[in-house]
């Protein structure tokens, strides 16, 4: 993560995105082109930075062998984990946006955008 910048104020809302070309893996996908919060559109000028975390919580972290628990807190397993990505977006706004890759249920298998915060530069 980029520590030139700080939070400037926490949103935590869902989010519609938009790919310019649609991702070729949909549980892994790249950053969005542009995303959509309340009525607003913002357009992805530049990707500052991106991390994951595939950390199991509850009792989904009991329930795998030590050594397939080391494998996919490194690339994850299916459903689980958050990508973040950090955009600069056509306005001059920074934000962190995630995809969650749990699913709400049998019905929704694909997971969901977030808007995680604005961020501003850091003294």
């Amino acid at each position: 993560m980029s520590s030139d910048f700080a939070p400037r104020r926490f949103i935590d809302e869902e989010i519609s995105v938009h790919f310019d070309r649609p991702p070729v893996r949909k549980k892994v996908p790249g950053p969005p082109d542009a995303f959509d919060w309340r009525g607003q559109t913002y357009r992805t000028v530049e990707v500052l930075s991106r991390w994951s975390e595939y950390e199991r919580k509850g009792r989904a972290a009991k329930n795998m062998a030590p050594a397939h628990a080391r494998v996919a807190q490194r690339r994850g397993s299916w459903g689980v984990g958050r990508l973040y990505f950090r955009m600069r977006t056509a306005t001059g706004q920074v934000f962190d946006v995630y995809y969650d890759r749990a699913p709400e249920g049998a019905g929704d298998r694909s997971g969901h955008w977030f808007l995680y915060r604005e961020m501003e530069a850091a003294n």
